[in-house]
């Protein structure tokens, strides 16, 4: 048997197919490279959706604050004394005498008996100067008494000695002695009326002079017995014992203890009159005012209120505001109580406003994911925020009536411009 050679089957189609399948796999590497990645998804539970609306928005700043009294009598010691006897406790109801401590210090009481001495020196030295000096005026009256008589008996010689020198009865010797005789003694009786006239005077002034001596040490001995009687120190108002110690925030008092003049020992409040004192950011402060409405959260009602004062210093990037309260506070309410106080600023009349975003400060231009028609995906959209309040923000651009916007923090979605909502 014969072997009989073959021609080889051409292999033109084996390579076609194989260009073919790598220009397939080239396209689809192309196409698929070009293809944008799938957008992320989001949890609809754990993110805050809300709508773009159109009408009045409310503009609030909020910060948290404590009740305190509106009215807080500070009792302090007047002076230098050891604390005896504790006598009233905190949380008692006290009236403005209801003794607190009971102090003492000798040296307060010797000076209270030496002021009292010395006004009552200085009364006895008036007593006597008023009747030294009546006596002089007696005695200068009596002068002027005196010498008006002489004064008269001296013009009546003085005249009859005229009415016999006409007659040539007289000598000249004599006539000349009661003439110098009746000016004398209109003399005398002149300066006499003006010695009196002055002694009247002066009386006056030195006993006014006196006078005022024993005013002033009648004073001080008021001040000395004051001081004696604040050593027994009484509450001065009718309230609450708040608190008893040495200084604000001091430890509490013990008998035995020292306390320093005006040191303040005890507080005395009103429990039925009380404000709160709010913490707003000094960023949001600035348009809070004198008179606007408020309200105060205490965790067991909502009080309405007005701001009555603005302190005009920031302290640690708040600014204190006090607050008003027009309605009666919720049991348990007092003093130190922990509160939430929301002011109203301003009202804004038919604006675009949504919730407010965790993000984005007033007059930024934000990201924000816009919820499409079917709610099932949300695309970023470039956002123009106005002035913002404590849960709503005014939309200036970007958003329109009935768009829909997450409000939550989308940060960790920075990269993507869509995610889809399950």
């Amino acid at each position: 048997m014969v072997d009989i050679a073959r021609a080889p089957k051409p292999k033109t189609g084996k390579y076609v197919m194989y260009g073919a399948g790598a220009l397939a796999l080239i396209v689809v590497t192309v196409l698929l490279s070009r293809l944008k990645p799938a957008a992320p998804s989001v949890e609809r539970a754990i993110i805050s959706i809300d709508s773009v609306r159109q009408g009045d928005m409310i503009r609030e700043v909020r910060g948290p604050g404590t009740l305190v009294p509106e009215h807080v009598r500070q009792v302090p010691a007047v002076t230098t004394a050891r604390v005896d006897r504790i006598v009233a406790q905190v949380g008692q109801a006290v009236t403005p005498e209801t003794v607190l401590l009971e102090m003492s210090n000798p040296d307060v009481d010797i000076l209270a008996m030496q002021a009292e001495q010395a006004y009552n020196d200085a009364r006895a030295n008036l007593v006597a100067f008023r009747v030294s000096q009546q006596r002089g005026l007696f005695s200068q009256e009596s002068a002027v008494a005196s010498a008006k008589t002489a004064d008269i008996t001296a013009q009546q010689q003085s005249a009859e000695a005229d009415s016999l020198r006409a007659k040539q009865l007289i000598a000249n010797f004599e006539f000349a002695t009661r003439k110098a005789a009746g000016e004398e003694a209109a003399t005398r009786y002149r300066i006499a009326k003006a010695e009196l006239e002055l002694l009247r005077t002066t009386n006056e002034e030195q006993i006014t002079v006196q006078e005022q001596n024993v005013e002033q040490l009648k004073q001080i001995a008021a001040f000395r017995e004051n001081q004696k009687a604040s050593l027994i120190l009484r509450a001065g108002d009718t309230g609450i014992l708040q608190e008893l110690s040495a200084g604000s925030g001091g430890a509490l008092l013990e008998p035995g203890q020292y306390v320093n003049a005006g040191l303040t020992l005890a507080k005395i409040v009103q429990p039925g009159k009380l404000k709160a004192v709010i913490r707003i950011p000094e960023t949001q402060a600035k348009d809070v005012a004198v008179g606007q409405f408020a309200s105060v959260d205490t965790r067991n009602g909502i009080v309405k209120g007005h701001v009555s004062r603005i302190d005009p210093a920031s302290s640690g990037g708040t600014v204190t505001v006090d607050v008003s309260l027009d309605d009666p506070l919720p049991a348990g309410a007092r003093p130190d109580l922990n509160v939430d106080g929301t002011i109203q600023i301003q009202k804004l009349t038919n604006v675009v406003y949504t919730g407010r975003p965790a993000y984005g400060q007033d007059g930024a231009t934000v990201g924000m994911f816009k919820l499409d028609p079917d709610g099932k995906g949300a695309m970023r959209v470039q956002v123009r925020l106005g002035v913002s309040s404590v849960n709503a923000v005014q939309i200036i651009g970007g958003l329109q009536p009935g768009d829909k916007v997450i409000l939550s923090d989308m940060t960790q979605w920075d990269n993507a411009e869509r995610v889809r909502i399950k």
